[in-house]
């Protein structure tokens, strides 16, 4: 088991690639705490945990609040027994618009994108530093490392993550606390609709769509699970010289 006798926290923990990550964890040996404001999702992740034989705990947040970052850390820590990973999962693909976008919709968008990852990082940085090492995880996105015509501001946002990463991979190395970051490509989950297309009706979202396939040379989407996957990599001590990186998981998009 790669994950054996870790404390891992994830964020948006509920669905998708966080739902896999907090699956993989727990059959790699990790006991999970899964955050999300979904509370009905937590229960079932948290159920399907144990059914599975793993160990895992919920606590429920609305991460757009900062003070709610900090507070899930904490409240994951005291359940746990402490932290050894943090998987800061938690993003939304926003509005598309920029000419007459919404400042409550701009604000929405940073405060899930790069508010929850910088303060939740913080938090559990305190945390793993009891423990003597740790491995922070961000998501970011593709479109953290290439600019993104559908989303300027949601790309904005993940450069920021990036971003992130480098410097608190910095920070936080003497106190051997690792920080990476997964970029995932186009993925089959609940959210794929969205960032296919805002404000547009499903015909336009599946053309968006089709056209994107054609640009990425394994000629699919990804699975949640591929995701997870690279989140555990990291996680692991497999991964013990790593820090500060950037690991497109695109199928090869950004490789052109």
């Amino acid at each position: 088991m790669r994950l054996k006798n870790k404390l891992a926290v994830v964020t948006a923990g509920a669905s998708g690639m966080g739902r896999a990550g907090c699956e993989l964890f727990a059959r790699e040996g990790a006991k999970v705490a899964v955050v999300d404001i979904n509370e009905k999702g937590v229960n079932e992740v948290v159920a399907a945990v144990k059914a599975a034989g793993g160990e895992a705990c919920g606590v429920i947040a609305d991460l757009s609040k900062h003070e709610e970052c900090r507070r899930a850390v904490n409240d994951a820590a005291e359940k746990l027994g402490g932290i050894d990973i943090l998987w800061s999962h938690a993003g939304i693909p926003g509005t598309s618009d920029v000419e007459d976008i919404k400042i409550e919709d701009f604000e929405l968008s940073m405060n899930l994108n790069v508010t929850s990852a910088f303060f939740s990082a913080g938090a559990a940085a305190k945390h793993m530093r009891k423990r003597g090492k740790g491995s922070i995880i961000f998501t970011a996105s593709v479109s953290g490392l290439v600019g993104s015509q559908l989303s300027p501001l949601y790309s904005a946002g993940k450069f920021g993550v990036v971003g992130l990463t480098k410097s608190l991979a910095l920070r936080f190395a003497p106190d051997q606390i690792r920080v990476n970051v997964v970029c995932p490509g186009l993925t089959n989950t609940p959210m794929l609709r969205q960032f296919m297309g805002r404000n547009v009706d499903d015909k336009a979202a599946a053309e968006t769509q089709a056209r994107f396939m054609t640009m990425i040379p394994l000629a699919r989407l990804a699975r949640p699970e591929d995701i997870a996957h690279a989140a555990l990599w990291l996680g692991s001590d497999d991964s013990s010289y790593v820090t500060g990186v950037s690991i497109p998981v695109d199928g090869g998009f950004v490789a052109k």
